[in-house]
């Protein structure tokens, strides 16, 4: 079995761009709490600026466009999906509605079934 490997290398400007995103995050958090003086448009204001920069700079990082990438991805495949119609859904959904009836009943009579055996025959105990 061939094993792919692991790419876990990192540049010092990667990681340091991913520090500066937590910081930016950190720094949004602070702000929000340390303007509560100001009001709330500069309270929140400085929330979304800080945390609007934070994305911006992890983007930029290594981390950031292989999920960009990985979205795109995703989007292509999503894109190739065969979609059921709308009969296929219904039938299916009354399949699936049906089968929990059916075994919906099914246990109930298996619990009176069992009921009655330990109950009634084997302990005499009657109601």
């Amino acid at each position: 079995m061939a094993s792919t490997p692991i790419e876990t290398v990192s540049t010092g400007a990667d990681k340091a761009r991913l520090a500066a995103a937590a910081l930016l995050v950190v720094g949004a958090l602070a702000a929000f709490y340390l303007l509560r003086s100001q009001g709330a448009v500069a309270q929140w204001g400085g929330l979304i600026a800080g945390l609007v920069l934070a994305v911006v700079v992890f983007f930029t990082s290594d981390s950031g466009k292989r999920l960009i990438a990985f979205g795109r991805d995703s989007g292509r495949e999503i894109k190739k999906v065969v979609w059921p119609t709308r009969k296929e859904t219904l039938q299916t959904t009354a399949f699936v509605f049906a089968f929990a009836v059916v075994m919906a009943l099914f246990l109930w009579l298996t619990d009176k079934t069992l009921e009655w055996a330990l109950y009634d025959l084997i302990l005499g105990w009657r109601r």
